[in-house]
């Protein structure tokens, strides 16, 4: 499980949403983009670049549109359209970050990293330490996907030094304790998802908030304390049903049913994993089915 969004990801998009130097079907092509509008992103960066076809910006946008359609070749033709046209280091900064984005959801992990690299020294090098730490989680992420869990944490570490304030925090903290479980140090996980719980509670969203509830419930069961497992994960459950956060609450039940099956109570794990899966049938959400049996199979 993870949230859709990720801090860093928004805060990429912020910056695309902020240029104001952008001509207005590249800005448009941004907001489309955001609202995963790929076609009309598509038709907003055409016509920015009938008009001008050095427009950097749309050629920007036009490659994350083609990134999101899982045209590879093409987004990164894009990019580098776009970076000919760069004229400073924060313009290369940020297309060495998407084409590392771009990478890594193809799966190309290597080239993904080499990309985050190469934005994390150009973010120094203009002293932007906001994007540097957005180098820093990406590569982060880039490691874990590529199963390198010590060097995923390294990167983890080093980004959450330059955490600004307690939403970045509690991103950085939650990614360093997935990294830890990852790297079966439950109790080094638990230490810093109860960090990263504490500051979404504080500042986060709801999603933050539930994400980071069951996430805590999962390293508690990891460390065997069950009891603790069993009372966080009944409590976001509560949450997630009042809130209308039918998501969060069929994950709970997931993730309590570990528990459950874990201390030899088949029969509730059973009953768990099949209210799950209603939530998940009513609310006609494939992924979130395919999530539930990811997380339970093999359980009981």
């Amino acid at each position: 499980m993870k949230l859709h969004k990720t801090l860093t990801v928004i805060a990429t998009s912020l910056f695309f949403n902020t240029i104001y130097a952008a001509s207005d079907h590249a800005s448009a092509c941004n907001k489309a983009y955001d609202q995963m509008d790929f076609p009309a992103a598509l038709s907003f960066a055409n016509k920015a670049l009938d008009t001008n076809k050095n427009d950097k910006d749309a050629l920007l946008c036009q490659g994350r549109v083609y990134s999101g359609q899982g045209k590879l070749d093409d987004a990164l033709k894009s990019f580098k359209l776009a970076e000919q046209q760069a004229t400073d280091g924060f313009d290369k900064m940020i297309i060495a970050l998407v084409s590392g984005h771009t990478y890594k959801d193809a799966g190309l992990y290597e080239q993904a990293i080499a990309s985050y690299e190469q934005s994390l020294q150009l973010a120094k090098s203009i002293k932007s330490k906001a994007f540097e730490r957005a180098a820093y989680q990406s590569e982060g992420n880039a490691y874990l996907n590529a199963g390198k869990y010590q060097q995923s944490l390294d990167a983890y570490l080093a980004g959450s030094a330059l955490a600004a304030n307690d939403n970045e925090r509690g991103e950085s903290f939650e990614s360093i304790a997935l990294a830890y479980h990852k790297l079966n140090q439950h109790d080094a996980a638990l230490e810093f998802q109860i960090k990263a719980f504490l500051r979404h509670e504080k500042s986060g969203t709801l999603d933050q908030y539930a994400h980071s509830s069951i996430e805590l419930g999962r390293y508690y069961a990891a460390a065997k304390n069950y009891d603790h497992a069993e009372r966080t994960l009944n409590k976001i459950i509560k949450f997630a049903k009042d809130q209308g956060g039918a998501y969060y609450e069929a994950y709970g039940y997931c993730i309590l049913a570990q528990v459950k099956a874990a201390t030899g109570d088949s029969a509730t794990a059973k009953t768990l994993i099949d209210q799950a899966k209603s939530i998940a049938k009513n609310a006609h959400d494939q992924a979130l089915a395919d999530d539930i049996e990811k997380e339970t199979k093999g359980l009981i």
